[in-house]
């Protein structure tokens, strides 16, 4: 008996089984954290009687939930370049896969995935045992670490970023199979990587040096309602250059 699991197909299909398993996890863990614990976390300041709560819950929930949110990143990014090399494999090599609409989407959610793991590890995580470090300090009677504020500002700037990322991810991922779009077999591949390049790279470089009032991103609202448009900008973009 000869199962479909144990084929080729099969065992792409699992690694996109457990490329979404895990991808849930890390995306879910990244709105959690600007969608509710955020939000929370700034009633918390807001009321002196229970504003000590936040450094319980830096200490004790934020390492848990850190844990997962990191290590989701670190396997969906796995998982995502093991799905490319077998897609590209089974299609016949790079120079045919790249000549297909599902090349063009999944190359450029691929980068903006790219990104946003390295966020998580360079950027995000790193600042974020600084904040614990500085919660635990605290509970011990110490003084907080003088470098904590600056450190939860910006683990909190890349992970607005992440989630403005994330909007134009899931539609690149989404489109990628199931969007009838057509592309000349002859476009110009480096046009659309300059193309992407440029505007990943110009959200990047605020993600890291800049704020989240630039791009109107404090608020969840802002931070959607940027990502739709972020998102169109990339879809009209695409269409435009691979005709």
């Amino acid at each position: 008996m000869n199962f479909a699991l144990f084929s080729m197909q099969g065992s792409e299909m699992f690694l996109r089984f457990l490329h979404y398993f895990f991808g849930v996890i890390w995306i879910g863990m990244l709105y959690y954290f600007n969608f509710v614990q955020g939000e929370w976390f700034k009633e918390l300041d807001a009321d002196e009687k229970i504003k000590s709560s936040r450094g319980v819950a830096v200490r004790t929930l934020v390492p848990r939930a850190l844990a997962w949110f990191r290590y989701g990143a670190l396997a969906t990014f796995i998982t995502g370049v093991l799905i490319i090399g077998l897609k590209t494999h089974s299609a016949g090599g790079m120079a045919e896969v790249m000549k297909s609409s599902w090349w063009v989407y999944i190359a450029t959610g691929s980068l903006f995935g790219t990104v946003m793991f390295l966020n998580v590890w360079l950027i995000i995580w790193p600042n974020q045992k600084i904040v614990i470090a500085s919660a635990k300090q605290i509970a011990g009677g110490g003084a907080a670490l003088p470098e904590a504020a600056a450190a939860a500002g910006k683990a909190g700037l890349a992970s607005r970023h992440n989630t403005l990322f994330s909007i134009p991810l899931l539609f690149l991922m989404g489109a990628a199979s199931h969007l009838p779009s057509q592309v000349n077999p002859e476009y110009n591949g480096w046009k659309v990587f300059a193309f992407v390049a440029f505007v990943l790279g110009a959200l990047e470089l605020n993600a890291i040096k800049g704020k989240t009032d630039n791009l109107k991103i404090t608020s969840i609202m802002g931070v959607t309602h940027i990502g739709l448009v972020l998102t169109a900008i990339l879809y009209v973009g695409i269409e435009v250059l691979t005709k």
